[in-house]
């Protein structure tokens, strides 16, 4: 199987990488073939079953992890660079996010040295212990918005646990996730255990997760393809965890600090150009500050929007959104909104052409999309529940706002959705904050911030369409594993003897 391979070291062409600040190619990668997945998936299976892994030493993996911590380290600028080429996000929000990827590999490592196991209270002389075992060969499909992030996420708890990974990263978003499984190997991971596959989806993708030799699937993608796959999964009867669609609402209460909201609606909604499966989407502020909110909002978009350029530049707040595909998208969202909803557009709303105001980046040769607000003046009109925006996951910088007076109220459009991912409330209200949590059907509810991930805290959805299982903590290794059940007999021989089920005139038994 080939590697993705720089332009000027390889003429085996497959499918372009493109840079989406630019529209420029800067790489080819190869698509595994479905010879390539079954060579990968047995040599993953053989790999299993030797237990050069799966029965190594808890602490040799957890060695392994930490070792693959420390390289990831000294790979930092690297895997930042191509992160940023790749994906079009702002290097300052890479360069936030990848060095503290490696708490991933060290809270497993972690997780590995210390973990208990129960013993339990079974009736008569029987010890009764519990063992947790590797499942065996895994696949992890990985989206292009966090490349790096997501494939850390799924491989720290599944190498962990023992198992043979194979990972397939999105056809957009490769190459870091090849550097990955270099750093991998350097660290100490035995031939065989992790195996990366570029390739396409529907290819690549499905000739993985419907060999019958896989025993979990986890994937992390839309909600259409995380049902298509889940069908081929259950037909297996092979585990299946997906991080799904999010439409995730945010919650402003008339006493929230507005500053402190205001910032986290940008950076709930505009980070990483909107394009995760948290983003603040649904904007619902109480009507008494709803005029405040709004004006405060707008002016922060229109100053992102001035200070958008080329994703390399530090002072870049906001890069461009993936491919021209994800861009029509939010552009046909947005422009059918304001089809039917008229003076809806308070901030951006349209493609961004000619040239950046920050660098001079030509903005029409990539796919620049500003932070869009869509609200009304009044908070009362909310005919824009109707609109497919509402509704629809748009991957991209577009809030929709509307207006609230009760608490009920807020509760009632903050679930109006078949996403139930994540969510954010704001408030100074501390029994506010516990009533409204506990009633927001949301996998992850942030009071007064959005986007905390930390390698300890499950991340999943409370509803179909968000997935099925979490990421992160005990969960997620769990997840990983098969429980097995080992239940000694320490009675003495007389004891035993007295069990004896079939013996002649043994009358009633007595078991424990």
């Amino acid at each position: 199987m080939e590697n993705c391979k720089l332009l000027l070291s390889s003429l085996q062409k497959r499918w372009p990488e493109t840079n989406p600040a630019t529209g420029e190619i800067v790489a080819h990668c190869h698509s595994a073939s479905k010879e390539d997945v079954v060579s990968a998936v047995e040599l993953a299976h053989d790999t299993y079953k030797s237990g050069v892994w799966s029965r190594a030493p808890r602490h040799v993996r957890a060695e392994v992890l930490e070792r693959a911590a420390s390289l990831f380290e000294t790979h930092l600028a690297a895997l930042i660079d191509i992160e940023v080429t790749q994906t079009g996000r702002a290097i300052r929000e890479m360069n936030a996010q990848v060095p503290s990827l490696v708490k991933w590999f060290r809270y497993y490592a972690a997780l590995l040295r210390t973990e208990e196991r129960s013993v339990l209270p079974t009736v008569g002389k029987l010890h009764n212990f519990l063992d947790r075992r590797p499942l065996g060969v895994v696949v992890q499909i990985t989206p292009f918005n966090h490349p790096l992030l997501i494939a850390v996420k799924k491989l720290a708890p599944a190498l962990a646990a023992g198992n043979s990974v194979l990972l397939k990263p999105s056809e957009l978003t490769p190459i870091t996730s090849l550097m990955l499984g270099k750093i991998m190997k350097e660290a100490g991971l035995p031939d065989g255990v992790l195996s990366v596959l570029p390739g396409y989806g529907a290819t690549t993708g499905k000739a993985l997760v419907e060999h019958p030799l896989v025993k979990k699937v986890d994937v992390t993608g839309g909600t259409a393809a995380g049902r298509a796959i889940g069908e081929i999964v259950g037909r297996n009867l092979a585990k299946y965890t997906a991080e799904l669609g999010g439409k995730a609402p945010l919650v402003v209460f008339k006493d929230a600090d507005l500053d402190a909201a205001v910032n986290g609606i940008a950076f709930g909604a505009f980070i990483a150009s909107g394009q995760t499966c948290v983003a603040a989407t649904r904007i619902i502020v109480h009507e008494s500050i709803y005029s405040e909110v709004l004006q405060r909002l707008t002016t922060r978009a229109t100053s992102i929007e001035r200070r958008m350029g080329s994703p390399k530049n530090p002072e870049c707040m906001m890069g461009p959104l993936i491919s021209e595909r994800q861009l029509k998208n939010v552009e046909e969202l947005v422009d059918e909104a304001c089809l039917y909803h008229e003076r809806i557009v308070q901030a951006g709303g349209n493609r961004l052409e000619g040239r950046s105001e920050l660098d001079d980046t030509d903005f029409s040769k990539g796919y620049y999309f500003p932070p869009t607000i869509l609200a009304y003046n009044k908070p009362t009109d909310r005919s824009i529940l109707n609109a497919r925006i509402w509704r629809e996951e748009a991957f991209g910088p577009v809030v929709v706002m509307v207006g609230f007076s009760t608490e009920e109220e807020a509760i009632e459009l903050a679930n109006d959705s078949e996403f139930g991912l994540g969510a954010a409330i704001w408030t100074r209200d501390l029994a506010q904050a516990f009533r409204v949590s506990e009633q927001i059907d949301a996998g992850i509810v942030w009071v007064n911030t959005h986007h905390r991930n930390d390698p300890s805290s499950p991340w999943g959805g409370a509803k179909s369409s968000s997935g099925v299982g979490s990421e992160n903590g005990t969960d997620a290794y769990h997840a990983y594993t098969t429980t097995k059940s080992t239940i000694i007999n320490y009675a003495s021989a007389e004891e035993m003897a007295a069990e004896d089920w079939f013996k002649e005139g043994a009358g009633t038994v007595r078991y424990g």
